[in-house]
């Protein structure tokens, strides 16, 4: 018994090394992953980069109303332009306010999560495709608002958007240019890439702690029968606007991050293919698992600009280019992501619920199979 006991031991420290190896590399790995990819692909991949970690925190938000509570939101775009246009309106020469970036991207969240308890205030009662109507409308009436009130007083600018937005700047330091800092020289993107990460590490470990929590408990709940979660005693509409709170503020925060690190937003940027697009991160990364919407939102963030070469490879290999590349480009997203929903429909990386669930259905189908042939017989 005691030498069994003092194996396991040896056996868990050793994972344990293991485990700390493996995060020590892929620190390092996040760490001079900007510099791999100006040197090996250019510095427009860069940018790529700095979207993706937007997009992860964007669909880390979204898998909270629909990964764990299972609210099907198709209006999330609205939340992301809530942050957006209120860090252009605040820091920028539109209305002559250049308020500090630790100030405008919190009010930001705070305002989207404002924003997302009143959409989920009439909804409480709707559920599936209802739901999905009524929040596709919100989204669209939140794009169509922020075109339209330039008159008879110029909040938004309408279609024109807000310009010249004042770039993230930290201690005085303007992330988008480069800098010297310790004597070491970080070329334009990085720095931004590095807050990116840190609030991309800071929201993930948010996510972490509300699914194990009791709230994120109270979510799966609710996800898998709204009724019997009424019954246990859960306040199924406080832990509904949490979580829709919840996810409308990485909206926001995400909104925030794009606006500064893009110097210019307008209404064109938040259509309704936009919350499509971070939907589809969610369901095919793997809905209610953390890893899984990662994977999802980095392979549907790279994926399309990666397609943006067919017309070079196009022209070398035919000597001209035969169908246009963004044509091509969209045409080859789409197939992937029909086989990919007839192949894996639980997503790439699902949460170990949803795959016993998405076994258990195969089960009954097939018992259902069998029961038909054998009355046949």
């Amino acid at each position: 018994m005691r030498a069994a006991i003092e194996k396991f031991l040896t056996l868990a420290k050793k994972d344990r090394r293991v485990a700390w190896a493996a995060f020590a590399a892929v620190a390092i790995l996040l760490a001079v992953l900007p510099m791999l990819v100006d040197m090996g692909l250019g510095r427009s991949w860069v940018r790529v980069l700095n979207f993706t970690l937007i997009y992860i925190m964007l669909a880390l938000g979204l898998n909270i109303v629909v990964g764990f509570a299972g609210l099907l939101d198709l209006g999330y775009v609205a939340f992301y332009a809530v942050g957006a246009y209120v860090y252009a309106l605040l820091s920028s020469p539109h209305f002559g306010l250049h308020l500090p970036f630790w100030f405008v991207l919190p009010f930001g969240a705070l305002l989207a999560a404002f924003f997302g308890v009143l959409l989920g205030a009439p909804t409480l009662r709707l559920r599936g495709d209802y739901l999905a109507i009524v929040t596709l409308g919100f989204g669209e009436i939140i794009r169509i608002f922020l075109n339209n009130l330039n008159a008879p007083f110029n909040l938004t600018n309408g279609p024109q958007g807000i310009n010249l937005i004042d770039p993230i700047r930290i201690g005085g330091v303007n992330l988008n240019q480069t800098t010297t800092l310790a004597g070491i020289e970080f070329q334009g993107g990085y720095l931004l890439y590095y807050l990116f990460l840190a609030l991309t590490i800071a929201v993930i470990f948010v996510c972490m702690r509300l699914q194990d929590s009791r709230l994120g408990r109270a979510w799966v709940a609710i996800r898998e029968d709204e009724v019997a979660a009424a019954a246990m005693g859960i306040n199924t509409r406080n832990v509904k606007l949490l979580a829709f709170a919840m996810g409308a503020s990485f909206g926001g925060l995400s909104g925030g991050l794009f606006a500064g690190f893009q110097g210019f937003v307008s209404p064109e940027s938040f259509h309704l293919l936009e919350s499509i697009m971070i939907l589809c991160m969610v369901v095919l990364g793997g809905m209610g698992n953390i890893a899984g919407v990662i994977l999802g939102a980095v392979l549907l963030t790279v994926l399309p600009e990666a397609l943006r070469y067919i017309g070079e490879f196009e022209r070398a290999v035919f000597g001209q280019i035969i169908v246009d590349p963004s044509d091509l480009r969209l045409l080859l997203f789409g197939m992937a992501l029909v086989i990919m929903m007839l192949f894996r429909p639980m997503g790439m990386l699902p949460s170990t619920r949803r795959a016993r669930e998405f076994e258990a259905d195969d089960a009954v189908l097939d018992q259902e199979r069998a029961s038909v042939y054998d009355s046949q017989r």
